[in-house]
């Protein structure tokens, strides 16, 4: 989930208070969100250089790092997150965001080509009028937008974000599309004119913005937005140009998104202005601006309307499990940001979704802002009455419990691994019938899924070989096998394996508890083969040493095999100690 790195003194001035640590910990997970790291901005530059970390001064701003959900774009910069929790704590009401009251005669204008539909097709507009910035605020502002481009935009693959200096341009503003060669200005931070084809070349050294040239440098035109005199604003999704450069003097910003996206577009324009309306002279108005494309249709943007939905009130408390007055449900909502009332029936809930809340989408996410704001520890704990826990999962708890009290500690380890753990490492051949081989995997420790428990524990063992000895671990889990007559082409096993690592191999140590999971699983040891309980039978599996194995038999089918690993398999996992092995079928027992 996204970081926000914030002042801690900044952030609590912004919230009218101070906090200890615990109680802003306190808050944060009331709210929904973690306090990750407390760190000073000397320890953060320090990480990044990969120096050696001072010790804090007195002098040093502390700097929160908090954890927020992925789609809260509103508190992804000090603003929102302050604007949010002011709310929550009932310092604050609901802010109510206008767009300015303007003939669409006096509204800026951005034209639209259609050569941009080859590229980048949709642009969105706005303007801050009268914003008042000091440092902080501006950094904020910056910062936002590169935490957009990370999220929501996707690294501007779908949305960039300009922002210019309103007064020193002039409209209308054009949005075309034209070939590298026809486009010529001085990028931001820079002196020099380049052409665009020169600025790919340029950039591809530039650690920053290199990232972004493959979006595109092998189109045949490169998006661009100029104003009336044909001074460029910018060369999205790359860069701005130097003339519009905005400043800590800036008093109107213009604010243009170009995208692939245009859903995207909108929020990622309603996130900015919202965020930063606060800081304009009429707090929380925003100035509109017509798009008008190619085909002669427009519109206005932003789009700062309220969307109204009805969420049932017996939906909301029956999902969380607590009895709620539709005027309980209603403040609980007030504090996430969310206006509601009673729809008049008192059996549903109008709840008015603001421009800041684009995470709001079904009655789900009304329900789950309820439970926050109620407290998901205030939530009494009940086990529905209907839920039933499968009973091969009932017998692995009952196998997990024994084999504990047998002195054995339990141990996860991936359902994935590769190939030559599976099969070379165990002295196995692939027969390409038993295991599913993953497509396209990103490293080569996950190429399939395991079809033994083995390779993860001798794994295990090989790596904590320094541990004291014995070594007993044991596991309790899936593997999947290639299995034609099920639609997916596999099938889950559920698998009980032990290990006992020492001194000695202690396979009458396995083999004792061989017997004692038989027991109490109500399976007798039979001496002659039968179907009435189990018994053991040589084996010829090359993981283990010949002589020295044995396969389980219970009513007639082969459930499982035992035995001394065999050293070449040891030396293969780098294990020093000699090693006893058990697998079985616990499917078999149900």
């Amino acid at each position: 989930m996204p970081t926000v790195s914030v002042g801690r003194d900044r952030l609590f001035a912004a919230l009218g208070r101070s906090y200890t640590q615990e109680e802003f910990e306190d808050l944060c997970f009331s709210f929904g969100i973690e306090l990750d790291d407390v760190t000073t901005e000397k320890a953060i530059i320090s990480k990044e250089k990969h120096l050696e970390e001072e010790k804090p001064t007195a002098e040093d701003e502390i700097i929160y790092k908090i954890e927020v959900p992925a789609n809260r774009y509103d508190l992804l910069c000090l603003e929102g997150l302050a604007q949010a929790l002011r709310i929550f704590s009932g310092q604050e009401k609901i802010p109510r965001y206008t767009v300015a009251k303007i003939s669409k005669e006096s509204m800026h204008k951005m034209h639209v080509k259609k050569e941009t539909s080859l590229i980048r097709p949709f642009v969105v507009c706005a303007v801050l009028r009268g914003i008042t910035f000091d440092e902080a605020s501006y950094n904020s502002f910056i910062d936002l937008q590169d935490k957009l481009h990370q999220n929501i935009c996707r690294k501007r693959t779908l949305v960039a974000i300009g922002t210019h200096d309103l007064d020193t341009l002039q409209g209308p503003f054009t949005y075309e599309a034209l070939p590298p060669q026809e486009i010529n200005f001085v990028p931001l931070k820079q002196v020099k004119n380049f052409r665009a084809d020169e600025l790919m070349e340029f950039y591809k050294s530039d650690l920053k913005l290199k990232k972004f040239l493959h979006i595109i440098e092998n189109s045949s035109v490169f998006p661009v937005i100029y104003d009336r005199n044909r001074t460029v604003l910018s060369l999205p999704p790359i860069i701005n140009g130097a003339h519009s450069a905005i400043t800590l003097k800036t008093k109107n910003v213009f604010i243009e998104c170009t995208a692939t996206d245009l859903t995207k577009a909108k929020i990622v324009l309603n996130t900015m202005v919202t965020t930063f309306a606060t800081y304009c002279e009429r707090k929380f108005e925003v100035e509109p601006v017509e798009v008008i494309s190619f085909d002669g249709s427009s519109s206005v943007y932003p789009d700062l309307s309220e969307y109204n939905m009805e969420v049932p009130l017996s939906y909301i408390t029956g999902s969380i499990g607590v009895p709620l007055e539709v005027d309980e449900v209603t403040n609980l909502l007030k504090r996430m940001q969310l206006d509601a009332e009673n729809s008049g029936s008192g059996q549903n809930i109008s709840v008015s979704v603001p421009p800041t809340r684009s995470d709001i989408l079904h009655p789900c996410d009304v329900m789950e802002d309820v439970a926050i704001a109620y407290g998901y520890n205030n939530i009494p704990r009940r086990k529905l009455s209907s839920l039933k826990p499968l009973p091969l999962n009932q017998l692995s708890d009952l196998i997990r419990s024994e084999i504990a009290m047998n002195g054995f500690t339990e141990v996860l380890t991936w359902i994935l691994c590769s190939k030559k753990e599976n099969f070379e490492m165990l002295n196995r051949k692939d027969d390409k019938s038993t295991a599913v081989i993953i497509g396209n995997p990103r490293s080569s420790d996950f190429e399939v899924v395991r079809t033994s428990l083995m390779p993860g524990m001798l794994k295990t063992v090989g790596h904590n070989k320094d541990h004291p000895k014995p070594i007993k671990i044991y596991e309790v889990g899936d593997v999947v096998l290639l299995d034609e007559k099920k639609d997916v082409g596999a099938s889950n096993h559920r698998l009980l394996a032990a290990l006992y690592c020492g001194a000695n191999s202690g396979f009458e140590l396995i083999h004792c508890l061989v017997d004692r999971i038989m027991e109490v699983m109500g399976a007798p040891f039979v001496s002659v083969p039968d179907n009435s309980g189990y018994y053991i039978e040589p084996s010829d599996e090359p993981e283990f040493l010949l002589g020295r194995q044995a396969k389980i038999i219970y009513k007639g089918r082969r459930i499982g095999i035992f035995g001394i690993v065999h050293p070449e398999v040891l030396n293969n996992f780098d294990i020093p100690d000699p090693c006893s092995f058990l697998e079985l079928n616990i499917e078999y027992f149900l």
